[in-house]
């Protein structure tokens, strides 16, 4: 489907070519609200696609340009998102506002747009992310009824399924090297993630990041066997 044009304001240049694919949900009451903000000077925000749930792609930002998307974001060392991604909003009412399922034809959609841009910009399966995986302590979008297996088994994004790793579940409260190495495994993966040793409300907000994106049905910020295992394995299939 062709992009609707739908010009925003909020963007400024780019210095660099875009590496990063950023996917958010709009968390807002429906597409014409989220579209309207998006194109709100005021409001100084945007992305560079806006796709409704009937599968319509709205084109608000140039690619060559810096869209206002990511906010304060970090990933693999990198403070500015916004510089180096392009921002995907995908229409959903979010966790606030009743958050569902993702209609197929809308995720059709999504497929068929990264295919797209990614036919113009080098952008690697391990740096294709949701705005939870950059922000984990502001953000939980695209949540984890987002379909990450559905976009990878069409060729877009990492997915993993190795069986579970053997040992205790860790979780907040727990100290000590399982713990060292946990954090250390986050950090190498991309995730702004002090080693510390210490399993911490911060740790709890970025294993549950994890788990939106990797682990959706567990989100509960214990690292599990399952858990873990998916993260080492990850790692792997990113070094790829």
């Amino acid at each position: 489907m062709t992009p609707i044009a739908a010009p925003s304001p909020n963007f400024d240049a780019r210095l660099a070519p875009p590496d990063m694919l950023i996917l958010h949900y709009t968390g807002m009451v429906d597409g014409s609200s989220a579209l309207a903000r998006l194109r709100d000077p005021e409001a100084r925000v945007s992305a560079h696609y806006l796709v409704e749930e009937d599968g319509r792609i709205y084109a608000l930002v140039p690619e060559a340009r810096r869209a206002w998307h990511a906010g304060r974001s970090f990933w693999q060392g990198q403070t500015d998102i916004n510089a180096a991604s392009i921002g995907v909003e995908i229409v959903n009412p979010g966790h606030e506002f009743g958050y569902r399922p993702f209609p197929d034809l809308q995720i059709g959609a999504v497929i068929a747009l990264l295919a797209d841009i990614r036919s113009r910009w080098t952008i690697p399966d391990a740096r294709i992310l949701g705005h939870s995986d950059v922000a984990p302590r502001r953000k939980t979008d695209p949540g984890e009824k987002f379909p990450w297996r559905r976009l990878a088994g069409a060729g877009h994004g990492l997915w993993v399924d190795p069986p579970p790793a053997p040992g205790a579940p860790l979780a907040a409260g727990d100290e000590g090297l399982g713990v060292l190495a946990l954090q250390s495994a986050l950090a190498r993966l991309g995730y702004d993630c002090a080693r510390t040793g210490r399993f911490d409300g911060e740790l709890t907000e970025i294993v549950q990041a994890f788990q939106r994106h990797w682990r959706p049905e567990a989100v509960d910020g214990v690292a599990d066997g399952a858990t873990r295992a998916r993260l080492m394995a990850l790692l792997r299939a990113a070094a790829t």
